[in-house]
């Protein structure tokens, strides 16, 4: 099938470049609607980029697209997961209990996989009261507790991807590039000879990933983040095959964006402590959240959530490059301005 003219969320199996198919599956109540899926041919089955979420409806949607473009579930030989979120991972051990395919997952994941398997939630409930957010702790916990327990499950992968290595798929390699930020233990795969990177969520085309909320959480989150954008800048300039959006021609422009938005970020950040605000929820009621800059309170719980997190981390690389200082009392992380000094006259 073609590159496909209708949006990005459009169901089917998009050639995105010579032997590797985009494959949309949805994200039911989701803002991010769909998340994309990507079929490398072998010559021999398909090797997945990322799985989906292991529900009913994405599965039969993913068999229904491989075989438009001749193959089966049980010719998938191998999922390549860039991290170990529900939309990335939970398919991946939905097929593997039904054919053997085996899993690939970042190192770095390895303490939140332990944490999901376990349903580890009270460091994430510590984080909200460290960060001045108590009043979302009982809702968030509610919501934790009304999950449906039919959900899919999280399980250890067959393989963890220790560092940096190529990976053979078929007759091409993939560069393995640990990418911490969205989470700890994320990876791109690099094929710098058909100049494509497969870039799960850590560059995206018209949003930037959340940074910061997960049970074991990184020291410094935006940090690696901006570090592993930067990264990218030292690989020449790839098509961008996101796992949210459109693909795109040139990863290093929107790499450029990215770090833009985050300085710009780190100013507002900055700014809202130098007005008073002193905790990391604070700062998030002050700031604009999405492209719409709407107000923190128009925002539903899990996503106000992810704010406050994304506000502690911009705040700790903050606090780093000492323009902020920090102290913590009662359990609550306060921050202040960096005195200003002058040098002797």
């Amino acid at each position: 099938m073609g590159a496909g003219s209708g949006p990005w969320t459009e169901p089917g199996a998009f050639e995105v470049a010579p032997g590797v198919h985009r494959i949309p599956l949805p994200l039911p109540n989701d803002g991010l609607h769909a998340v994309n899926v990507y079929a490398i041919e072998t010559g021999g089955g398909v090797v997945l980029v990322d799985s989906g979420w292991g529900l009913r409806e994405a599965r039969d949607l993913l068999e229904s697209s491989l075989g438009a473009v001749g193959y089966e579930l049980g010719d998938v030989q191998r999922f390549l997961v860039t991290h170990m979120h529900r939309d990335h991972y939970t398919m991946a051990v939905e097929l593997r209990r039904m054919f053997g395919t085996k899993i690939a997952l970042g190192l770095g994941e390895q303490p939140n996989i332990e944490a999901a398997i376990a349903g580890e939630t009270e460091s994430q409930f510590r984080a909200l009261v460290q960060w001045g957010a108590d009043t979302l702790v009982d809702p968030l916990r509610a919501l934790y507790d009304a999950r449906d327990p039919g959900r899919p499950r999280y399980e250890t992968p067959d393989e963890w991807i220790p560092g940096a290595q190529d990976i053979q798929v078929g007759d091409r390699v993939l560069r393995a590039v640990p990418t911490p930020g969205h989470t700890r233990g994320h990876v791109v795969f690099v094929d710098e000879a058909a100049r494509l990177l497969f870039a799960g969520d850590h560059v995206l085309p018209h949003i930037t990933p959340s940074i910061g909320f997960e049970p074991a959480r990184a020291e410094l989150p935006l940090g690696d983040y901006l570090d592993s954008l930067r990264l990218m800048r030292t690989f020449p300039d790839l098509r961008l095959l996101p796992a949210h959006g459109p693909v795109a021609d040139s990863v290093h422009t929107r790499v450029d964006e990215l770090l833009a938005h985050h300085e710009d970020r780190l100013a507002e950040t900055a700014a809202a402590v130098r007005d008073g605000a002193g905790t990391a929820f604070a700062v998030a009621r002050l700031l604009g959240w999405t492209r719409r800059a709407r107000h923190f309170d128009t925002l539903d719980l899990f996503n106000q959530v992810l704010a406050v997190g994304e506000t502690a981390a911009h705040l700790d690389v903050l606090v780093a490059r000492c323009d902020l200082k920090s102290s913590t009392a009662d359990g609550v992380v306060e921050y202040l301005p960096m005195p200003h000094t002058t040098g002797p006259s």
